[in-house]
């Protein structure tokens, strides 16, 4: 794990295929409606069934869990490779709030990922989440990014196809 703050490093690639060694989280967002199908969650399950199958259980089971803005869902998909299922977007479609996006929950999402990858002693990996069909600003999600990860230490790669 490197000490101190470090930058966000950005690269054309594949998040679903993280660069470097050692552990890896690939983390991206998810919406608070049992939603999954389209955006980047369709390249996690071209690779690995359990992102998803672990989201829909998550969802269906939300009366007895965690499972609201801003929760987090850790799921190993390889040796020292997980996803991480952040509820960060509130419903699909633009709405009388604006778009789906939910900049808290994604901030409480990453700083509960800060945590566990300090522990996991692991790098994250992402594409530019929030941004996508969620609707956000990149400069809005990278100072969240900033505040939670990069200043935990955390090395952060992030993704552009």
């Amino acid at each position: 794990m490197v000490s101190g703050p470090t930058a966000i490093e950005y690269v054309q690639g594949d998040a679903t295929r993280p660069i470097g060694g050692g552990p890896r989280v690939i983390a991206h967002v998810c919406n608070d409606v049992g939603g999954w199908g389209r955006g980047f969650v369709v390249a996690l399950s071209a690779r690995w069934p359990q992102p998803e199958a672990a989201y829909r259980a998550w969802y269906r089971d939300r009366g007895t869990n965690d499972f609201e803005l801003g929760a987090l869902q850790l799921v190993p998909v390889e040796e020292a490779l997980w996803v991480a299922n952040i509820i960060g977007q509130e419903g699909l479609h633009d709405g009388p709030a604006g778009p789906p996006v939910r900049y808290e929950a994604i901030e409480a999402g990453l700083a509960d990922l800060a945590d566990e990858a300090e522990m996991l002693g692991a790098s994250v990996h992402m594409p530019r989440i929030g941004c996508g069909l969620a609707g956000g600003e990149w400069s809005v999600v990278e100072r969240i990014i900033d505040r939670t990860l990069v200043v935990a230490g955390v090395p952060v790669t992030v993704y552009d196809l």
